[in-house]
């Protein structure tokens, strides 16, 4: 018996019309949600990538705009415009569409963004809630709404043995964080891990987060796992994986790809859109 595919792209559906309801009541308030993107030069995956957060936005009415800015455009221009975006009250959520040009510094835009319009909950002030348990800051889009696909699909991780691989700042290390606090015991592999196939087969929750297609074989896996695989890598024309198809046949659950966290990662964006405009109430 093969394992049980966790619909990421359903999951994603089933929120995004919950949301309907809460965009409505605010749009009765003279509020509406308004989440604005910054994109920098003309990278095709990120293109695609904001067009489709566009799209989503105006599906559940959202209002979205994108600030398209040319590959040249300097720091300080950059800058100056998270600047004003903080200061216009129609504007509730801000991402900045990464990567950015390499003559930028990333870190010193996120830490220019008013964390209460993070919605992508990159600011060093979300980030310490994240891990301190403590205020009420965004999480990351991705970690988070890979928590709602383990508690749609009735797996709880407390007293479960989660590992990570990967700990980049956007998914392996906030997923760690929301891992322990959602009470697993929580283990972070990386490239410098030694004997990654041994710590995998002791996990009930497997989340792989790597970029590197098919890395992950069948029988590195646990049976009866959960396998969260967030990566999207292009094969011969085809998407897949950072998991082997085959360990659909050890697996207990597993996430498609594509269909499985991606669909979540733009959900969680709405819901943390939704959030920052209902706290201006």
């Amino acid at each position: 018996m093969g394992a049980q595919i966790i619909d990421g792209k359903a999951i994603a559906a089933d929120i995004r019309q919950g949301l309907k309801g809460k965009i409505d009541h605010l749009r009765r308030q003279n509020i509406v949600p308004g989440l604005t993107v910054i994109l920098v030069g003309d990278n095709p995956a990120s293109q695609t990538y904001v067009r489709s957060k566009q799209r989503t936005c105006g599906e559940v009415g959202i209002h979205s705009e994108v600030r398209e800015l040319p590959s040249d455009t300097s720091q300080t221009e950059l800058i100056a415009l998270v600047d004003d975006l903080n200061k216009d009250p129609k504007v509730h959520g801000i991402l900045v569409q990464l990567p950015l040009p390499g003559h930028i510094d990333t870190d010193a835009v996120i830490r220019a963004i008013n964390p209460a319009k993070d919605v992508d909950g990159f600011h060093p002030t979300n980030v310490g809630d994240l891990w301190t348990g403590l205020g009420d800051g965004f999480a990351p889009c991705t970690p988070s709404g890979i928590m709602e696909l383990l508690h749609r699909a009735g797996i709880e991780p407390a007293g479960l043995n989660a590992v990570v691989i990967g700990r980049s700042n956007i998914v392996g290390k906030p997923m760690a964080a929301l891992l322990l606090q959602a009470n697993a015991t929580v283990t972070v592999c990386h490239s410098r891990t030694r004997g990654l196939e041994d710590y995998c087969r002791l996990a009930d929750i497997l989340v792989v987060a790597i970029g590197r297609a098919r890395f992950v074989k069948a029988d590195w896996i646990k049976p009866g796992a959960a396998v969260i695989d967030v990566g999207m890598n292009r094969v011969d024309g085809n998407l897949c994986g950072d998991v082997d198809e085959a360990a659909r046949a050890v697996a207990g659950y597993i996430t498609p790809v594509p269909g499985g966290v991606g669909p979540m990662t733009i959900a969680q964006l709405l819901c943390n859109t939704v959030i920052a405009a209902e706290r201006t109430r």
